[in-house]
């Protein structure tokens, strides 16, 4: 993308362009795409989305030509704002009676001027993109001029956004902010409706994010930088046996001594890793990355073909691991040459080959640590990490991802402000799960925030423990992790938490209600895939008023998985046409962003049908609404087409379990399938661990409400439901058991 750098003026500035320009090169290192795009002459709507009160300074910054902005009116009651207003010619409009504003801005643009609002009528307090108001396209047409979108990138987070709950009551950057302004080509006037310029403006939202200079960077780089910036921190508390605490100066020193070792004894480029969530696997993946290799964290729940075929995939001869793993997984395809963590530090020194590395932390500048070790500065697109999805059914995939996808995702995640430096975050989410892998393994790392793992997410009496132990302050999981934690914990055991996510499954309405209820606690949904590394969208707590002129705005909206984070772009589009819907309508999710991988390793036919023009194509049913908020009503693979109807197989376990009152139960006490059928096209099978007829399940589901076709016609009881290592179901598995009924 071209883009320039901020110059000269091309004519006398006003007096507040003086005193901009001056504070963006204080604070800011500004850079821009498109400016050539905005005519020469005549009017012109610019629109963009607003993060700080800086931002006019900054489009001015990047326009050639002279602009006039419309603010609201209530900000003059304050002298700053008001000389601010008086100083740039700026149109005051009122919500009492906004038609005075559209006329003097309808006027401005039919005297040819540059006239700039921001649509979303706020500065945003989430971090995200909000919901754009009517009124610009009525500006526009009524002046009949084009209308300019624009999307700044980087500047929230910074002194004069809201980022951290204020406005200025921060600590300013030591460091100009790099901010990145994408101006888009102009929309006629009468194609200016609020639906397109939102995506419009999300796709350059995307495109500015692309412009990040951290996303270039090296991801072990960065990682061994910022733990060495503080090496007293507490960074790791392990649960795994008994507790054992890991300062960031000792996790910097034990993996730049294994990373050595790796270097000089594993040939490979890719290396496995079988570990649980802990300081073992932290060490690993950390010494892995820092010996110029790629960490392959292999499924160990997956099956011996499965993960015969991952470590073939990925030309893995190597595995790292703890000899107290290997009872446990006793069907695991373990390779001749598999390394015991523990066996492999005390053969290569154990503390005299660390103790330097622990000094060096302590002693030298943070910044002495990467360059010893030889790290490269920049990584941008080159592999990173190797995970396996088979997306719950088929075959083992390959996602390969960069260290610009990781840096672009814990940047997304870090920006929202939910996960702060000062969280201590619960992680019993395995290392092999992509959520695992990225946010509470590389996130950690880079920001800072303290971790407290468990082994396994099913160790539930361990997961309460530890929370109240550590009074850990964010959980993470699945909603089947989760449940159980509803039933064994008492109140008084989660006072710490603040914050409770959950994802890979649909948060059940029940376990919503029933954990606000005991613990005064919000489940916060999200969504995202192992191939979007993961996070894609998040609900988040509906941000404070703090100032007279500020509105409420919404943060999180029940049954959605929240808003795109900021860098990624959406489109909605039927899946049997490939167009995109209208607003509000449901189509299969296409994402765009850096966090977005770039194809299944060694794999082109499967990464060709993964993508579309540059899209990545989910897979997923959903859609978006005026707001932004992103709701998925399932798996396409989850929809039977019976007599022409698409009947979704999540909404029906979904009623069964709640009509039989199976929601307590542990686990999934209901799958659905569909197979095929010469009659109707697919018939529905029922895999349930309970004792149902025919015709209880019948009677139960049309009394609710739902049609016939959704009634699944056989039904088959089975001892457990197939279960993947994540919590989702295994959807290969669960077609098995249910070919097995008919």
């Amino acid at each position: 993308m071209p883009f320039s750098l901020i110059t000269k003026r091309s004519y006398l500035p006003r007096p507040l362009e003086l005193i901009a320009s001056v504070i963006a090169r204080i604070l800011y290192r500004v850079r821009f795409s498109g400016a050539h795009k905005i005519p020469s002459e005549g009017g012109v709507l610019l629109v963009a989305n607003h993060l700080s009160y800086v931002d006019p300074i900054l489009l001015q910054l990047a326009c050639p030509r002279p602009i006039r902005f419309m603010g609201y009116k209530g900000l003059r009651s304050h002298w700053f704002f008001d000389l601010a207003f008086r100083l740039s010619g700026a149109l005051a409009i009122s919500s009492d009676s906004p038609s005075d504003g559209i006329r003097q801005g309808i006027k401005a643009l039919k005297a040819g001027e540059v006239l700039a609002v921001f649509p979303e009528g706020h500065i945003s307090r989430t971090g995200q993109f909000m919901a754009i108001k009517r009124g610009f396209e009525l500006l526009a047409r009524k002046a009949n001029v084009p209308v300019i979108p624009a999307f700044m990138d980087g500047i929230w987070g910074s002194v004069f956004s809201f980022a951290g709950s204020s406005y200025l009551w921060k600590s300013p950057r030591l460091k100009p902010t790099p901010v990145f302004l994408a101006i888009g080509d102009p929309i006629p006037p009468e194609e200016a409706e609020p639906d397109h310029v939102r995506k419009v403006m999300l796709d350059l939202g995307a495109e500015a994010f692309e412009q990040r200079p951290v996303l270039r960077r090296h991801l072990a780089r960065e990682c061994m930088r910022a733990l060495a910036k503080h090496p007293g921190h507490l960074q790791v508390v392990d649960h795994t046996m008994e507790r054992r605490p890991v300062k960031a100066g000792q996790l910097v020193a034990a993996a730049a001594a294994f990373s050595r070792h790796i270097k000089r004894t594993v040939p490979e480029y890719r290396v496995g890793i079988v570990l649980p969530p802990g300081a073992g696997a932290f060490i690993a993946n950390l010494a892995v990355a820092c010996a110029g290799k790629v960490p392959v964290n292999l499924n160990f729940t997956a099956g011996k073909a499965a993960l015969e075929s991952s470590m073939r995939i990925g030309g893995v001869k190597t595995v790292i691991s703890a000899n107290a793993m290997k009872p446990k997984i006793p069907n695991f395809p373990w390779p001749e040459r598999t390394l015991d963590l523990k066996s492999e530090i005390e053969s290569m020194g154990g503390k005299k080959a660390i103790l330097p590395w622990f000094l060096a932390a302590w002693i030298l500048p943070n910044q002495f640590i990467p360059a010893m070790l030889g790290l490269p500065k920049y990584g941008d697109r080159a592999e990173a990490g190797l995970l396996f999805t088979s997306g719950s059914s088929g075959e083992p995939k390959g996602v390969a991802l960069s260290h610009r996808n990781i840096l672009a995702n814990c940047a997304q995640v870090s920006s929202l402000s939910i996960l702060p430096e000062k969280s201590k975050l619960l992680a019993c989410l395995p290392v092999f799960h992509s959520f695992g892998f990225t946010i509470t393994l590389w996130y950690p790392l880079i920001c800072g925030c303290q971790v407290v793992t468990v082994p396994s997410p099913l160790d539930t009496r361990k997961i309460i423990d530890a929370i109240k132990e550590e009074e850990a302050t964010c959980l993470l999981g699945a909603p089947t992790f989760v449940r159980p934690i509803l039933r064994k914990a008492k109140p008084g055991e989660l006072r710490s938490l603040q914050l409770v996510v959950t994802g890979a499954e649909k948060l059940p309405d029940d376990l919503y209600q029933a954990f606000l209820e005991r613990f005064h606690l919000e489940i916060l949904q999200g969504y995202g895939l192992t191939e979007t590394t993961p996070a894609s969208s998040i609900n988040q707590p509906h941000p404070p008023v703090t100032t007279f002129t500020a509105e409420p705005q919404t943060g999180k909206k029940m049954g959605s998985v929240g808003r795109l984070l900021p860098g990624m772009t959406v489109q909605i589009v039927n899946p049997e046409t490939g167009n995109e819907v209208p607003a509000g309508d449901p189509g299969i999710v296409w994402f765009k962003g850096a966090n977005v991988f770039s194809g299944y390793l060694d794999d082109v036919e499967k990464t060709r049908g993964a993508f579309q023009d540059g899209w990545f194509v989910t897979g997923d049913l959903g859609r978006l609404d005026d707001e932004g908020f992103l709701f998925i009503e399932g798996r396409l693979s989850r929809f039977s087409k019976i007599g022409g109807e698409m009947v979704p197989h999540g909404t029906i376990e979904q009623q069964i379990t709640e009509l039989f009152g199976w929601e307590d139960d542990e686990g999934y006490s209901a799958a659905v399938m569909g197979l095929p059928d010469q009659a109707k096209g697919e018939k529905l099978v029922l895999l349930t661990t309970k004792d149902v007829t025919p015709a209880e399940l019948r009677d139960k589901l049309s009394a609710a409400g739902l049609p016939s076709l959704w009634v699944p016609k056989v039904i088959h009881k089975v001892e457990e439901i197939p279960v993947l290592g994540s919590g989702k179901l295994d959807l290969k598995g669960c077609r098995e058991s249910a070919l097995e009924a008919v």
